[in-house]
């Protein structure tokens, strides 16, 4: 472990879909813990998360809203670098919607951080794109979007998707690691699906950090876990149905994101998603350059980029295209979802739990001043 004096930024930039909520969460749970060792993931108050506090000032440094009351996260941006250039030892900045900021954002984004003469280093964490890429087609349909599958494929081939550009590798470090030495920029690469050693993610992202993963001990309880086709064409559906209002309230994260899709939905016995085979040479080609650009830049890897190869099914197990998903299936998630919509309005009704609701209310109006 390092112990040169001074400050250390390590600004955590995505890829979104990289396991980015469990490190988060880990590191918001073992905050305490983390600070004893002089390592901190700073926040505004004890009633505001840091993931949250740090996703608004990336939206505010970004000049971005993401569907909130314009302006509800301005100067989060300055109140985060005030935090940050107040500690001493590790600080650690994270939050996924950087990774595809312009040269410009980016440049400021270093050098208001390494104020006061910090070393600033870049983190990327990146996945194989045989399950990054349908990953975040369904992330996508859970933040409310319409777009079938086919046409979400469609843009990421041309390179007009948001997610593209996030975890297009040489395109995002080509901006960011700008004027940083190479040991300053630290790809983790993903543990292949089934690895053996739990916790492997939080290792890898612990060494790319230079700490010790045992000053955070306790593990995230935060996942966000994968629906099957059914269930993702199914919320898709039902985002059609909703007009734009609808899908951007509070309410639609609480009741069809976080009711339906992190729990009622998920757990099914359903074919999981899957690139279709006419995408799998151009899965094959990206992870071949990205490969050649990390080896050329003598970046530092975490992992190893063996584990971007993608793996694809065997002969015997065919494709199946989720915007076609049978009707029964979606209608078996259907009556599911509709019974646990029945039962939270049930819950919704009962007095008590309008207590509740109005202490969570004024809890959240706290948390978020």
């Amino acid at each position: 472990m390092s112990t040169e004096p001074g400050r250390r930024v390590y600004l955590h930039i995505g890829a979104p879909k990289t396991g980015t909520t469990y490190l988060q969460d880990r590191l918001t749970v073992n905050a305490k813990a983390l600070a004893a060792h002089d390592v901190h993931f700073p926040t505004r108050s004890a009633l505001v998360s840091p993931g949250l506090f740090q996703f608004r000032a990336a939206l505010d440094v970004l000049g971005q809203d993401w569907g909130g009351a314009p302006g509800h996260a301005e100067g989060s941006w300055d109140a985060l670098v005030r935090r940050v250039r107040r500690r001493t030892g590790t600080v650690v900045v994270s939050h996924e919607i950087f990774a595809p900021a312009r040269a410009e954002v980016a440049d400021r984004v270093k050098r208001e951080l390494a104020g006061g003469g910090a070393e600033i280093h870049i983190v990327y964490s990146v996945r194989d794109l045989a399950r990054q890429v349908p990953a975040a087609w369904q992330e996508s349909i859970k933040q409310g979007r319409k777009w079938t599958y086919r046409r979400f494929l469609k843009r990421v081939r041309s390179e007009r998707s948001w997610f593209y550009r996030s975890f297009d590798l040489p395109a995002v470090l080509g901006t960011w690691s700008a004027g940083l030495p190479p040991e300053r920029v630290h790809v983790v690469t993903v543990p292949p699906a089934g690895a053996s050693r739990p916790g492997e993610l939080w290792r890898r992202f612990c060494t790319a950090i230079d700490i010790d993963p045992s000053w955070g001990p306790e593990e995230s309880t935060r996942r966000n876990p994968s629906l099957g086709a059914p269930e993702t064409t199914l919320l898709r559906r039902l985002n059609k149905r909703l007009d734009r209002a609808a899908r951007r309230g509070v309410e639609y994260d609480a009741l069809v994101r976080e009711l339906l899709a992190e729990r009622e939905l998920v757990g099914r016995e359903s074919r999981p998603l899957a690139l279709p085979p006419r995408m799998r040479s151009w899965a094959e080609e990206q992870t071949e350059r990205w490969s050649e650009w990390v080896e050329a830049s003598g970046v530092h890897v975490v992992g190893s980029l063996d584990d971007l190869r993608p793996v694809w099914p065997g002969e015997d197990e065919t494709y199946r295209d989720p915007d076609k998903a049978p009707v029964n299936q979606q209608l078996a998630a259907a009556l599911d979802a509709l019974a646990a919509m029945t039962r939270e309005a049930a819950r919704r009704d009962d007095p008590d739990q309008q207590l509740v609701r109005r202490v969570r209310t004024q809890a959240r109006r706290l948390r978020d001043t």
